[in-house]
């Protein structure tokens, strides 16, 4: 039986990235908050705390093999694959329905974050190369969340379609730092484990293939995906990507199909339950997914993650060492500067050969205030950080680099993209190319 009131496809297609972008906004403030608290507990008079927290170590044992992790890398290994896991629907929803379905409609956040990987990457490289190469990952990433909160705050002079254009932007840059940390920062690799994890896989997609919805299913092979990569030396948030990305796209049960009259009714217990499997079995698994997760990944994992690794000492010696050091000036560069003038430079190609079209009312100007907005390089930053560099004093020159860097591009992104231009105001708005467009 067909609904009644049916909500328009492009108001259902809308829905899922507000509610991405209000969490996202939201959860940033918590991290801003999570990362003051950990620079102010980690150069308080309890600052030994700090530290005998993260490093106290925690084992666990399954049938005959055990793991043991000192609480921060129980963070950053094994929650933030959660994390990952979100980031993973993500990307599968936005490349099947969102703003990366289709070639024109994809082209121009995906040249944006070329352009924000490779400049970055490449002004580490030439400054802080010859001393340290193994930094060029940490400047190439965006945190969505605080690009997304100064968009935010920066209010109704960012028009909607550059809000869609930097989370495209930033969903591409997580695909490019998942395979960074896939190929370059995993340690040698045993293939018996990895094998083991390649078996997850293939079992995952024949349950899935079969129609089996049970969840602990589900659950088990991820935890076993995370356990085998983990072992084989690749690094384990890996497994929550690939568990996001094996996640079906497609709904149950046809929107079409759904009786609005049985939704309304709540006359008794069973109907109600009968009412929560239809309303669940109307929306893909990506969706109910995502929705369940992600408030949970944005309001604790994140903010978890950043009290544990954003505690950087802050001394006369520390910043004098900071100060000297390439791998700081390298990492600093790179967000400040590298992002924003690779994002211009791959966007103005991109108009120049035709390969994408202009977004609706903006200007160089706004692009430039994206760009800032994708160095504001956080969470991830802070993630590949800590598997690039092995000596501690390296890692709190990447982190102190980071955290300023951020700070100074949120700051100038805000102050760009508050200044309303007159000429987005006056010119006739150019519309982008429909998703699947040719």
């Amino acid at each position: 039986m067909q609904q009644k009131q049916q909500k328009s496809p492009v108001w259902r297609a809308l829905s899922p990235l507000r509610d991405f972008l209000r969490t996202e906004a939201a959860g940033g403030m918590l991290l801003v908050g999570a990362a003051a608290a950990a620079l102010v507990w980690a150069n308080s008079p309890w600052k030994g705390s700090y530290d005998s927290l993260w490093n106290s170590v925690a084992s666990i044992e399954i049938a005959g093999h055990g793991l043991s992790l000192d609480l921060r890398h129980w963070v950053n290994d094994a929650a933030m694959a959660i994390f990952f896991l979100v980031v993973g629907l993500e990307i599968k929803r936005e490349v099947t329905s969102g703003h990366l379905a289709g070639r024109r409609a994809a082209t121009l956040p995906i040249a944006a974050a070329f352009g924000g990987m490779a400049v970055p990457a490449l002004i580490y490289l030439a400054i802080a190369g010859g001393t340290n190469a193994n930094g060029w990952g940490v400047p190439m990433a965006t945190d969505i969340a605080l690009a997304v909160g100064v968009m935010t705050l920066a209010g109704d002079s960012v028009p909607a379609s550059l809000r869609a254009f930097l989370l495209g932007l930033a969903v591409v840059d997580d695909i490019g730092a998942i395979v960074v940390i896939a190929i370059f920062y995993s340690d040698g690799v045993s293939f018996a484990w990895l094998a083991v994890g390649v078996a997850a896989v293939l079992v995952t997609l024949v349950v899935r293939r079969g129609g089996l919805q049970r969840l602990p299913v589900y659950i088990a092979l991820g935890a076993l995906l995370w356990f085998a990569l983990h072992e084989a030396g690749v690094h384990p948030t890996i497994a929550g990507v690939v568990m996001g990305l094996l996640t079906p796209v497609a709904p149950h049960r046809s929107p079409d199909l759904v009786d609005i009259e049985e939704l309304n009714d709540l006359s008794s217990i069973e109907h109600a339950r009968q009412t929560m499997q239809l309303a669940k079995g109307s929306v893909s698994t990506v969706e109910w997914l995502e929705h369940h997760l992600h408030p949970w990944t944005s309001y604790l994992i994140v903010p978890v993650f950043a009290l544990a690794n954003s505690g950087v000492e802050v001394s006369v010696s520390s910043l004098e060492h900071a100060l000297g050091s390439p791998i700081t000036w390298g990492v600093f560069a790179g967000l400040v500067a590298g992002k924003p003038i690779g994002v211009l430079l791959t966007t103005r190609l991109a108009f120049a050969t035709g390969a994408a079209d202009r977004l609706a009312n903006t200007t160089r100007r706004q692009y430039i205030g994206a760009g800032h907005a994708a160095g504001i390089g956080f969470t991830v930053a802070l993630f590949i950080a800590e598997l690039a560099f092995e000596d501690e004093r390296d890692i709190a020159d990447a982190k102190m680099a980071i955290l300023v860097a951020s700070i100074l591009s949120g700051i100038v992104a805000f102050f760009v993209l508050r200044q309303r231009p007159k000429a987005a105001a006056a010119a006739p708005a150019m519309a982008v190319a429909p998703a699947g467009a040719e």
